[in-house]
């Protein structure tokens, strides 16, 4: 079955097929086992296709940018795993809106808001990932979030197989989420900002930039912040902190010294080490201060026994 769609891509569209790729090869974690069909299409029609394709054959399709924010299970993924990062990548300032396609790296759209003294992205500069990573998780960073100046976004819509464009009206969001349903491939955005002074713009975006620098380990590989913050007040990194957890290693995944929400790669980490340090920090949270954690970062291919406590 398997090499039968992956000879219907190839003969139909101009994408790149791999077969049992890696997943490691692909996230910034640098963990992750093989996918059954990792595609790279060269455009968006092509990416329709690919999607088309693949639900015909009743295959499961995963849609991954540049593999931030994600935990890929050493056992792999079953089905189709399609990489937007190198085929929506076209991005056009005119005025003061924004156009983006959403394999366009968050820093790319940032620095190109920047140069055009558009306000409302600059608290973004550094943040890892792709455009439509960041709006599924409503990424934010230093009191800024990227649907605050977001128009519209155009996406697959899983149920109705067809490329559908929702209003940011019709899209709910909300701190590290959206109402995006689940298998929607998201493929570009609009955005409507404002003009403001580019010094303003700038220290605003040198501001979040040097916070960064000063307080995540960014030597190390990681999937950025592993669980959201329950509040203002009690932030996750200062509550596994204060559960004794900073710096616990596992195999070859560690709790940062840096920062306790950071978990990185610190020696040939296994999925099943991150998956047991992110367990740990969440039971002894609970247990020391009765507050509960959920994830920010997406794990992917792992069975519902392996993350049930989660």
């Amino acid at each position: 079955m398997i090499d039968r769609i992956k000879d219907y891509i190839k003969n139909n569209t101009e994408s790149r097929v791999l077969v049992d790729e890696l997943m490691k090869n692909h996230t910034t974690y640098g963990i992750g086992g093989p996918v059954d069909l990792f595609v790279l299409p060269s455009n968006k029609e092509d990416l329709i296709k690919v999607f088309e394709i693949s639900k015909k054959y009743n295959q499961e399709v995963n849609v991954v940018g540049s593999g931030s924010n994600l935990l890929v299970s050493d056992n792999g993924i079953r089905g189709v795993v399609i990489c937007i990062k190198n085929c929506l990548n076209n991005l056009d300032v005119e005025d003061n809106k924004i156009y983006a396609e959403c394999g366009v790296m968050l820093g790319k759209l940032v620095k190109h808001s920047i140069k055009n003294n558009l306000k409302g992205l600059e608290n973004l500069i550094g943040v890892p990932g792709t455009l439509g990573g960041a709006l599924i998780m409503n990424a934010g960073a230093w009191g800024g979030e990227i649907s605050n100046c977001l128009e519209s976004v155009e996406l697959i819509d899983p149920d109705k197989n067809k490329v559908i464009k929702l209003s940011k009206s019709e899209i709910d969001f909300s701190y590290r989420s959206s109402s995006f349903k689940n298998g929607s491939i998201l493929l570009s955005a609009l955005f409507h900002m404002d003009y403001s002074d580019k010094k303003i713009i700038e220290d605003s975006s040198k501001i979040a930039q040097f916070g960064r620098k000063d307080t995540q380990p960014l030597k190390y590989r990681s999937a950025g912040s592993v669980f959201k913050n329950p509040s203002k007040e009690n932030p996750a990194g200062m509550l596994i902190d204060k559960a004794g957890l900073k710096g616990l290693t596992i195999g070859g995944a560690q709790i940062s010294e840096k920062h306790a929400n950071f978990f990185i790669n610190k020696e040939n980490a296994k999925a099943n080490d991150m998956l047991m340090l992110i367990k740990k920090a969440k039971n002894m949270v609970k247990e020391k201060f009765d507050v509960d954690m959920n994830l920010e970062v997406k794990l992917m291919g792992f069975e519902e026994g392996e993350i049930d406590s989660l």
